[in-house]
């Protein structure tokens, strides 16, 4: 099965041309290409919301609003309704009150939270949980605290049981809120592909190869438990293929994807 972790960037963001009536189209067809059976989605917005809804209707999806009163779903998980059924679902916000609705810590320069999905897999009848999130872009306490409360969370579960993380954590593998959730048994399913070495840049502000960042891959998927992994890439299609001088991205993130099997506990 297909995980992908995607940072649309909101819509309300001024990007100019890069903005998301300009590539949404372009966002959705590189999702399809994939082929996914689970998306873990950040920035989302109510009105993107409806409109991801729309472009895959093969799809349900779970995810909690950011706040009372609003309608904006940032961390939405979207599932194949042909290969997994809906155990349960839920979320808590990445705080000193994980329930209390809208509520950051830690000088958080946003409200943060995590969803979660525990689905089954149709095929074999096995569950597998799915947990998405976005850590904080500025406070370094903040993503430190963030990640331990994901770290706490997952380990409420039995060592052997599966689970994914998605998301962008804002930081990379040099980053100790990466390495508080590798403590955490959490293990990066790119880096048991491709080896240790950082790939580089996975926020390149619209302009693909061409952008230059001290920050390597702050784009995640991480998988826990008796979870086998065969694949994972950075997707880096634009609209005049990959690695152009120039064109259109469908974010200003890359998408990141990981091929992975459900092994026996």
């Amino acid at each position: 099965m297909r995980m992908m972790t995607c940072n649309v960037r909101f819509s309300a963001a001024t990007d100019g041309d890069d903005s998301w009536p300009y590539r949404k189209a372009l966002c959705f067809d590189v999702i399809r290409s994939r082929a996914p059976d689970v998306v873990g989605f950040q920035e989302v917005m109510h009105d993107q919301l409806v409109e991801l809804r729309e472009a895959f209707p093969d799809y349900d999806w779970a995810g909690m609003t950011r706040s009372p009163g609003s309608r904006d779903v940032p961390n939405a998980i979207f599932y194949r309704r042909e290969a997994f059924a809906l155990v349960s679902a839920g979320g808590y916000w990445l705080s000193e009150t994980p329930h209390v609705p809208g509520s950051s810590s830690w000088a958080s320069a946003d409200v943060r939270l995590a969803n979660w999905v525990v689905l089954e897999d149709r095929s074999t009848g096995r569950e597998l949980r799915v947990v998405n999130t976005h850590l904080d872009h500025v406070s370094q306490p903040a993503r430190e605290n963030q990640a331990r409360l994901i770290a706490e969370d997952a380990r409420a579960f039995p060592d052997a049981y599966a689970q994914v993380l998605t998301g962008d954590m804002n930081c990379d593998g040099r980053n100790a809120a990466i390495r508080i959730l590798k403590e955490a048994g959490w293990r990066d399913s790119y880096e048991a592909v491709h080896g240790a070495g950082d790939p580089g840049p996975t926020y390149h502000e619209f302009r693909g190869p061409a952008h230059r960042s001290e920050l390597g891959k702050i784009d995640w998927v991480f998988v826990r438990g008796a979870v086998r992994v065969l694949d994972a890439e950075i997707i880096t299609d634009s609209r005049n293929g990959r690695y152009p001088s120039g064109g259109r991205y469908p974010s200003d993130h890359y998408f990141v994807s990981a091929e992975i099997e459900l092994a026996a506990s």
